[in-house]
């Protein structure tokens, strides 16, 4: 007779990384309590000093908050923290958003910021658990959820378009909406990302592009050209908006 206790893979503790030794210990979880609305105010704070510049392709936003379109938005890992922000701008207009993060202990703290906006999390990665993911997401887009995802994450390489969002508007057959930023004066993490953190005052800018649809007809060894073009079109908005901020785009500082 087997005792083992089943599975619950709707648990994020099934979905974390097997090869991660971190675990969500009590004096993790005191440390998260505590910490977190000191980084929420330091968060807003930051938030409130920034100099926004006009959006670049704000009409492609309107019409998807008009219409309350169902769609895929999109950006880099690197730019969580402008992106996410203009995010809950579409929240606080009605609009629907579930936020892709990874079920690793990392995972947590953005979680929890997510949900105090009003948002809704999927908890996954596409290493671990990109199967239970994808079918939270199909499940979230039929009730009319958006799926925010940072498309090159939760590890990277830097600027390179995971397929896994393309596979998932594909299945839904929603657009997907590549959005893009810049700060003219910003701190960079040292870690893979190089994770942007725009400094007080600074001024910023984000850009909005045409949404893209991937037809359902695309079959699976057709979807790289998709994929790659996505991929371009983020990159292509993030020029725009350093140009627009009158930047070299080759520097970060």
């Amino acid at each position: 007779m087997n005792d083992k206790k089943p599975v619950d893979f709707d648990s994020v503790e099934s979905r974390r990384s097997s090869a991660s030794m971190r675990r969500m210990t009590p004096a993790r979880r005191l440390y998260y309590f505590l910490g977190l609305p000191l980084l929420r105010l330091i968060n807003w704070a930051l938030l409130k000093t920034y100099r926004y510049q006009p959006v670049i392709g704000a009409e492609h936003a309107e019409a998807l908050l008009r219409d309350n379109t169902v769609t895929a938005p999109c950006y880099w890992h690197q730019h969580h923290v402008v992106c996410s922000a203009y995010m809950r701008s579409w929240l606080h207009r009605g609009y629907k958003l579930c936020f892709l993060i990874s079920g690793s202990v990392d995972g947590e703290v953005p979680e929890r910021v997510a949900r105090s906006w009003g948002a809704e999390v999927i908890r996954g990665s596409a290493n671990q658990s990109g199967a239970l993911a994808l079918r939270d997401q199909q499940r979230m887009l039929k009730d009319g959820y958006s799926i925010v995802t940072t498309a090159d994450g939760p590890r990277g390489p830097k600027y390179e378009f995971k397929s896994g969002t393309v596979l998932m508007a594909r299945i839904a057959g929603v657009p997907i909406v590549p959005i893009a930023c810049a700060a003219d004066r910003a701190w960079y993490l040292n870690r893979w990302d190089d994770f942007m953190i725009p400094k007080p005052f600074a001024r910023v800018v984000v850009a909005v592009g045409e949404p893209y649809l991937v037809s359902r007809d695309v079959k699976l060894d057709e979807i790289e050209p998709h994929r790659l073009a996505v991929q371009r079109r983020v990159m292509s908005l993030m020029e725009q908006c350093e140009q627009a901020l009158g930047k070299d785009t080759g520097n970060q500082t």
